[in-house]
C-alpha cells in the first residue's frame, strides 16, 4: 500500500498515512530501509566526520580505540552536508531542496550503488559521491549524452574533471549517459536510482517511457526509483511551464514495471503559484526575466519571483517489485512451479 509522508508531525495518522518530523523521520527511515548492518567507517568519512564527532563527543570508545556507536546514516548526511566540499551556494539550496530529508525518504543508505540521472553540474553528486564513499557503496552518473551537442560534451567533461580526480573524498565515480545504446547501468545491478527535476526534459524530447524503463531494467528486485520534479496543478500542464503533474509521472512509473510505495510532501512550496511568465524558470536558480536565454529584463519585477523560492516539488518513491516466483519471466504465465501439491483422494 502506498504510503504517504509529511513533515510535521511525529506520529503515524489514521488511514495508512505515516507522518514523521524531520529528526524522527532521518532516525526511523535510516532504520527502516537498512539492510547490511553497521560498517567501520573508512577514510572517505574521517575528514567530514571529525567536527561531528567533535561536537557530539564520538560516543564512548572500547579499549581498542573504536567507537562503540556507529553512526546512523542521518548523522552521515548531516556529516556530508557540512562538509568543506560544498560551497556557501550550493548550501544556500539546501531550504528549498532539503536534501537529508529527501535521501533519508527515499531510503539510501552509504552501501548502495546508486545511480543519478542527469546530475548536471553535480549539487546532489557533491552530497550523495561522498556519502557512498564513506560507506563503501557506488555512485553512477548517467549523465546527458555527450554526443548530442558540443555544449553537452563539454558539460560531461567538467563533471568528470570535478569529481573522478578525487577518490578520497567521491569515491569511484562512473559516468554513463541517457539516452544512449549502451545502458544506464548493468541489468539489475544498482539499488537506487535518483532523479532530481528531470522528467519535464524528458518528455519535451519524447523520451521519457524509454527513460523510466531503463531505470527498470538497471534496478535490482526490490530497488527503489526516487523522483522529485516541478509539480503542476491538476492533471496537466503545458511542457513549456517545465511543471509535470503528478499523475504523468506516477503513469511513467508504473507503465514501466514500477509500483508507487510512497509520496512526501518534503519538498512542497505552497507559496509557488506556478503561474509565472516564464514558466519554472522564472523562480530561482534559473531567475529568468526575458523571453530570450540569458538576457536580463532590467525592468522586471525580479523581487515578487525570488520571494518565493524554488518551485513547489512532488516527491515520490517508487520500487521494483521482486518476480513472481510462479510467473514465467518469458511468457508471464503462471508455472504453479510453488504451488504446494494436493493431498491424495481418500481411498476410503
Amino acid at each position: 500500500m502506498e504510503k504517504s509522508f509529511h513533515p510535521l508531525s511525529a506520529e503515524p495518522t489514521a488511514g495508512e498515512q505515516e507522518t514523521i518530523g524531520p529528526t524522527a523521520r532521518a532516525r526511523a527511515l535510516s532504520a527502516r530501509h537498512s539492510k547490511y548492518g553497521a560498517r567501520p567507517i573508512s577514510l572517505a568519512f574521517a575528514g567530514l566526520f571529525a567536527l561531528t564527532l567533535a561536537a557530539c563527543g564520538g560516543g564512548e570508545e572500547t579499549p581498542s580505540g573504536e567507537s562503540a556507536m556507529p553512526l546512523t546514516s542521518a548523522e552521515k548526511l548531516d556529516a556530508v552536508l557540512s562538509g568543506a566540499q560544498r560551497s556557501q551556494d550550493e548550501r544556500a539550496r539546501d531550504q528549498f531542496r532539503n536534501p537529508a530529508e529527501t535521501l533519508l525518504f527515499f531510503g539510501v543508505e552509504p552501501e548502495m550503488t546508486v545511480v543519478e540521472i542527469w546530475p548536471g553540474g553535480g549539487w546532489y553528486t557533491n552530497i550523495i559521491a561522498p556519502y557512498l564513499a564513506g560507506g563503501g557503496g557506488a555512485y553512477i552518473a548517467a549523465h546527458v549524452n555527450p554526443e548530442r551537442s558540443e555544449r553537452a560534451a563539454a558539460a560531461v567533461q567538467a563533471f568528470k574533471d570535478q569529481y573522478q580526480n578525487k577518490p578520497n573524498l567521491y569515491g569511484s565515480v562512473s559516468v554513463t549517459a541517457l539516452p544512449a545504446e549502451d545502458p544506464i547501468a548493468p541489468d539489475a545491478s544498482a539499488d537506487a536510482v535518483l532523479t532530481f527535476r528531470n522528467v519535464h526534459n524528458w518528455m519535451s524530447a519524447e523520451f521519457a517511457e524509454d527513460a523510466f524503463t531503463s531505470f527498470f531494467q538497471a534496478l535490482k528486485p526490490g530497488g527503489l526509483l526516487g523522483v522529485v520534479e516541478h509539480r503542476a496543478d491538476g492533471s496537466t500542464a503545458p511542457l513549456s511551464s517545465g511543471y509535470v503533474s503528478e499523475k504523468t509521472v506516477i503513469d511513467l512509473a508504473v507503465g514501466a514495471g514500477f509500483v508507487l510505495d510512497a509520496r512526501s510532501e518534503i519538498n512542497a512550496n505552497t507559496a509557488d503559484t506556478k503561474d509565472h511568465p516564464y514558466g519554472v524558470w522564472t523562480l530561482p536558480p534559473v531567475r529568468r526575466s526575458s523571453a530570450q536565454r540569458g538576457v536580463v529584463d532590467p525592468e522586471f519585477d525580479r523581487e515578487k519571483y525570488d520571494a518565493i523560492g524554488e518551485s513547489d516539488r512532488m516527491t515520490l518513491r517508487f520500487i521494483k517489485p521482486a518476480p513472481d516466483p510462479d510467473t514465467d519471466p518469458d511468457t508471464g504465465q503462471d508455472t504453479g512451479a510453488n504451488t504446494a501439491p494436493t493431498e491424495p483422494a481418500s481411498s476410503q
